[in-house]
């Protein structure tokens, strides 16, 4: 019976009549709600205040709020929806950017390790780099561009697992186009020497000693003291 009234109590305490609410009223419930970690209810909320109050001074802050709240609930689909609207309807609003920001953000917090699928890493990837476009001098363009290189170093990964996947199997011009992709795009990354070490070695495989050659050339350049250029070395020996 104890439990039952505690329950009952609570029940009650969390009852809210937002027909009453004024859109001022409905936003700050919003925040409670969101300093309370409940952030679907502080999600739903705030989108009352956008339904029910479209035209006043707190609607379009309850939009970027509702998908904010979104993020923190990792209904990330839902807050990247937000976040377009936001972005369609307020294109010159001062949390633009933010809203930017936090699109990439729902994407690259999605992102898993280089063994599965990197859907997300791309459209972060891709989200990131709009936000550094239009707002290069903004406030969140710094963090974006860290964030970038990580997503980059994750893309890259995966791009060298199916590669030595396809190596292994002596699938050789699959394992070669996998490597070729971290040459070409991704030359920044922590995978570009070992890449260039398997475009040497691919070519010799395949009997193109001249490609074998211009690959080991190009690794020795940047990385003379590398511990792939010295198996490269090995590779090309006597074919100069």
């Amino acid at each position: 019976m104890l439990l039952a009234s505690v329950l009952l109590f609570g029940c009650a305490a969390d009852e809210v009549d937002f027909d009453k609410m004024t859109a001022e009223q409905l936003y700050n419930q919003a925040h409670d709600y969101l300093s309370e970690t409940r952030y679907k209810k502080a999600a739903e909320t705030f989108e009352k205040v956008e339904l029910e109050y479209p035209y006043s001074r707190w609607a379009t802050d309850a939009k970027i709020m509702g998908a904010y709240a979104y993020y923190k609930n990792e209904s990330y689909d839902d807050a990247v929806m937000a976040l377009d609207r936001f972005i369609r309807f307020h294109p010159g609003n001062p949390n633009v950017g933010y809203a930017y920001y936090l699109k990439a953000v729902c994407y690259y917090d999605q992102i898993s390790d280089i063994n599965r699928e990197q859907g997300e890493a791309l459209r972060a990837l891709e989200a990131f780099n709009q936000l550094v476009a239009r707002f290069p001098d903004g406030k969140y363009t710094a963090d974006a561009k860290q964030k970038t290189l990580l997503v980059r170093d994750n893309l890259a990964g995966k791009e060298m697992e199916v590669g030595r996947y396809y190596l292994n199997r002596k699938n050789y011009l699959s394992a070669l186009n996998r490597f070729s992709v971290v040459v070409n795009n991704y030359a920044t990354t922590g995978y570009i020497e070992e890449a260039l070490y398997r475009q040497t070695e691919i070519y010799a495989l395949l009997g193109m000693p001249s490609e074998s050659k211009h690959a080991y050339e190009v690794l020795n350049y940047n990385y003379p003291k590398g511990r792939w250029t010295a198996k490269a070395q090995k590779l090309v020996k006597g074919k100069k």
